[in-house]
C-alpha cells in the first residue's frame, strides 16, 4: 500500500465516523424537537430546529440547522443547532444551543454553556424525558432570575442574554 493509499483509507475511516457523528447527533436532536415540543405544550408545534446563529424563522431548517453545515468535508467534531421554542402565544421563540459530543455509546449534551446531559445512546424516551426537564427548568428560572433581579435588584449587566424573536408562523 502506497503512502497515499493509506491516507486514503484514514480519510475514507474519518469519512464513516463522521458521517455516523452527525447522523447519532441529527437523530438525537429531532427526537429533541419532537419530544420538547410535546412535553411543553402537546396541542401544536411550539419548537423547531434552527441554525445555532443567525436570524432564524419558526420553521425547520433541516441540515442547515447544524453546526456542521455547508463546510464540504463533514468534521468529525462536536456539533452544535439552535431548538427555537415557543415562550408566548404572540410569535416569540428562544433559541437554545445545544452541543452534542458523542464518545461511545453514550451522548453529552451542553445546554447553552451552562448545563451539561449524558445521555445514553440509543436514547429512551425516560432519559429525554430527564432532558426535556432540565431544558424546561433552565428556560423557566431564565425569566424567573430576571424578573427577581429587576424586582429586587440591579438588573442592568453586560450579560448577553438568549436571542428572542418575534417570527410569524407558516
Amino acid at each position: 500500500m502506497t503512502k497515499r493509499e493509506e491516507i486514503a483509507k484514514a480519510a475514507r475511516i474519518y469519512g464513516e465516523r463522521s458521517f455516523d457523528n452527525y447522523a447519532q447527533t441529527r437523530s438525537v436532536a429531532e427526537n429533541i424537537r419532537d419530544g420538547l415540543c410535546a412535553y411543553l405544550d402537546p396541542k401544536g408545534p411550539c419548537v423547531f430546529l434552527v441554525p445555532p446563529q443567525g436570524v432564524f424563522a419558526a420553521q425547520n431548517y433541516r441540515s442547515a440547522a447544524y453546526s456542521v453545515s455547508g463546510k464540504g468535508f463533514l468534521p468529525l467534531e462536536p456539533i452544535s443547532f439552535g431548538l427555537a421554542v415557543r415562550i408566548s402565544g404572540e410569535g416569540d421563540y428562544m433559541r437554545l444551543v445545544l452541543t452534542c459530543r458523542k464518545e461511545g455509546d453514550c451522548m453529552y449534551i451542553n445546554i447553552e454553556n451552562n448545563y451539561n446531559y449524558e445521555l445514553d445512546l440509543p436514547a429512551t424516551d425516560k432519559a429525554l424525558e430527564g432532558l426535556f426537564e432540565t431544558i424546561y427548568q433552565h428556560l423557566l428560572t431564565w425569566f424567573e432570575e430576571r424578573v427577581e433581579t429587576y424586582d429586587n435588584g440591579n438588573y442592568g449587566s453586560n450579560e448577553i442574554g438568549f436571542n428572542i424573536y418575534r417570527v410569524e408562523d407558516d
